[in-house]
């Protein structure tokens, strides 16, 4: 392995984990209705458990409501079942056909809440994406120790430094954008 591979492999990691951040975000609900809140529900479809996006469609045909219109109407009680045991805080209304849920508008300490698990989440990637530096530099010293020069070990170094403050800025820029998407009323 050389260096530019450790740099290649620790830029895939890191965008994994700003990615990962982000999708954790949208399941921060801000009020507004999103059918990424459903992410996380497994439905119990013919005893096996199955994420909800592959028993349903799920839409949002306005800002404050989701639906969620099944592909096999028996599995309908199985869906609502799941939704309401989540513990997302929904009351789901099962009309024979589909599930509708009316998000509930957010109260403001609520919005609070919700800004300090965005940043406690930005934290627990920031921690991640600083663990990736450390194995990252640990293949370095690897790779000095196998005979590449000092030089191109501290250059490197000096790169992996630079690509994390790319990714923790980038990561502070999409938390901070959550932050307002969560107080807008």
């Amino acid at each position: 392995m050389s260096t530019s591979e450790v740099i290649k492999n620790l830029t895939e990691q890191l965008q994994k984990n700003l990615s990962h951040t982000g999708s954790e975000f949208q399941k921060i609900r801000a009020g507004k209705a999103s059918p990424a809140m459903l992410d996380g529900v497994i439905v119990n479809y013919y005893d096996v458990p199955t994420p909800i996006t592959q028993v349903a469609n799920i839409n949002t045909p306005d800002a404050r409501t989701i639906s969620v219109q099944p592909w096999d109407k028996t599995a309908l009680r199985e869906i609502e079942v799941a939704i309401i045991n989540s513990n997302l805080g929904f009351a789901p209304q099962n009309n024979g056909e589909m599930i509708m849920i009316h998000v509930p508008p957010v109260t403001e300490d609520r919005r609070k809440e919700l800004v300090k698990v965005a940043k406690a989440e930005a934290e627990n990637s920031k921690i991640g994406m600083r663990n990736l530096r450390k194995e990252a530099n640990e293949k370095i010293k690897a790779l000095l120790k196998d005979g590449i020069s000092e030089d191109e070990a501290k250059d490197s170094e000096d790169k992996v430094q630079e690509l994390l403050n790319s990714f923790i800025k980038k990561t502070d820029d999409l938390t901070a954008q959550k932050e307002v998407e969560i107080m807008t009323v």
